[in-house]
């Protein structure tokens, strides 16, 4: 509950990756370094949004709980209470998973 005490500014997006597999479904253990690099999270703050030239404010296109489709390289690693977060401008964010 960390990031309750943290506010991104303007478009940016707080997320948390979701956890990489570990095991196979057949049962094998995969070893770290044979683990892909987890490009879906859950948003978990969102700022207000950005200001356009017109000075009206153009909301952020996620919501707090969506599942999200990171880019595999970017933005800002935030660490909270001993917990992981990442940083992403909302036109980072590559997607959203409908349910």
């Amino acid at each position: 509950m960390a990031f309750r005490k943290f506010l991104p500014l303007f478009d940016r997006v707080l997320v948390e990756r979701l956890m990489a597999e570990t095991v196979t479904k057949g049962g094998i253990m995969l070893p770290e370094k044979s683990q892909g690099k987890v490009l879906q999270a859950t948003v978990v703050a969102v700022g207000p949004g950005a200001v356009n030239q017109k000075g009206n404010v153009t909301p952020v296109s996620v919501k707090v709980g969506e599942k999200v489709l990171l880019p595999e390289y970017g933005g800002t690693k935030v660490t909270l209470e001993d917990k992981e977060y990442f940083l992403f401008r909302d036109g980072d964010i590559l997607g959203k998973y409908v349910e």
